[in-house]
Order: C-alpha cells, then structure tokens, then sequence
C-alpha cells in the first residue's frame, strides 16, 4: 500500500495561507497589549472604516484566487519532481533565490503601488479599500480589493518565482518568510526583541506612517526593504514616541532641503 504524498506544488499553494491565519491568531492570542500598541484598541474600534467581518472575507476571496494562480503556475512551470532532480540543495543558492526573489518583490510592489497612489481613478476605486484600515492590524495585511491583489501580491509573488528560479519546494519557505513579514508588518505592536525590527527598517512602525494620512504619499515600499524609497525619494522618516496612556506613536521627523 503507497503511503499517501502531498505533492510541493500544494504545499507551496496552501501552506502560506495556513502560516497567515496561524502568524496572525498568534497576534490575537496576545490580546490587546495595549503598552505596545502603535495605536490604541479604541482608536481601531473607531477609526477604521470597515468591519474585522469584511476583512476576513476579503482576505479569503483574495487566498482564494492567488491559490488558483499559484497551482497554475505551477503547472506551467514544470512539475515539483522535474525540480528536485535539476536543483540540488545548496545554502548559497537558497541565500541567492530568496535575495533575488525579495529584490523582485520589492521592485514590483514599489512601484505598483506607488502608481495606485498618484492615479486617482485607481486609488478611489481600487487602493483605497486597503487604507480603509487606518489602524492596522495582523489578518488585515492582505485586505484588498481582488484586483489590487492579484496585480501587487499574485503577479509579484509569480515573478519573483520565475525571476528567482527557485523550485516548488523553496517557494514553500519563502512565500512562507514573505507572509510572515507581511502580517508582522501591519500588528499595529512595536513589539521587544522582534526580530523583523531588528533586521529589517521596513517594520511595522513604517508601515504604520505610510497609513496615516500624512503619510500616504511615503514609505511606499514593501514588504523588506526601504531601498526604493530612498533613492526616489518617498522615504519619511520617523520617531517612535511613547503615548502618556500606554503604547507608541509615529510621528514623522522634517529633514530641511539642505540635509
């Protein structure tokens, strides 16, 4: 009797769904934790302007059209047992596919969504769904209108895996990692000893500017790096400030035009 194999195909369609809805119940279980909070419980109740029933539902339709694309490509791609014979492991070739595949990322989503910005048919109709969430919060990362998603998250996520050359099976790690930093990216928690503060100047403090209304014309780049906003200008500089009743606040610092 054969034992019953799951194939990496499906694991690299399925298993960041999963990581997604585990990373961001781990944020729930925490509870509010207010004294970390980059803004308060009220302040989420309140400002945002649409319902956590919503979001769950555009969240789901958003997995559910990216694992149809994902098995797709895929299949398209070759499959998973063609890869494990031409690609032997090698932790330079992990480290390089995962750099070129963040790199892709980055790039792509950059601009996308800078343009989802500056055009104001596409921001009214399209973008603004995702700032809807002022506050952001853990399972809220990926709320999108469905076009919005396919165009920055499915199509970046599908170039990074041609771009990269990674096989089914590393793409389970990676989009695995890129989730993960993803949903970190928008807890709404300045959190002690998180290693994505650590590492990365793309953070959740970031993110929460390019939220703010006067930041939404900075801090475009997501989800690793700053490096795009840097070079053309879109990076805002920030200080974390603690709030009198508990938490943090970002507040944006003015460079003068000499600096």
């Amino acid at each position: 009797m054969m034992g019953f194999v799951i194939s990496d195909d499906f694991l690299g369609t399925f298993v960041p769904i999963l990581v997604y809805w585990v990373y961001s119940g781990m944020y729930i279980c925490l509870g509010s934790m207010e004294r970390y909070r980059l803004h308060s419980k009220v302040d989420e109740d309140e400002k945002n302007l649409v319902t956590k029933s919503a979001v769950v539902k555009g969240v789901l339709l958003q997995q559910t059209l990216q694992a149809i694309i994902s098995i797709i490509l895929f299949k398209l791609t070759g499959s998973d047992a063609d890869a494990a014979t031409t690609q032997q492991f090698s932790l330079l070739l992990l480290a390089r596919q995962f750099i070129i595949g963040m790199l892709v990322i980055d790039t792509w989503q950059y601009f996308i969504h800078r343009y989802m910005h500056l055009n104001k048919f596409l921001y009214k109709h399209i973008h603004s769904q995702h700032h809807r969430l002022i506050v952001p919060y853990a399972y809220g990362a990926l709320y999108n209108h469905p076009l919005e998603g396919l165009l920055l998250d499915t199509i970046g996520g599908a170039l990074s895996f041609l771009f990269s050359g990674m096989s089914p099976r590393t793409a389970i790690f990676f989009f695995s990692f890129a989730t993960i930093k993803t949903v970190d990216d928008h807890c709404g928690l300045w959190l002690p000893g998180n290693p994505f503060h650590i590492f990365f100047s793309n953070n959740s403090a970031y993110h929460d500017v390019h939220h703010q209304l006067y930041g939404t014309k900075y801090n475009f780049s997501q989800p690793f790096f700053v490096l795009w906003d840097r070079i053309l200008g879109t990076y805002m500089p920030y200080s974390l400030e603690k709030r009198a009743n508990g938490g943090f606040e970002t507040r944006p610092i003015k460079v003068s035009k000499d600096e």
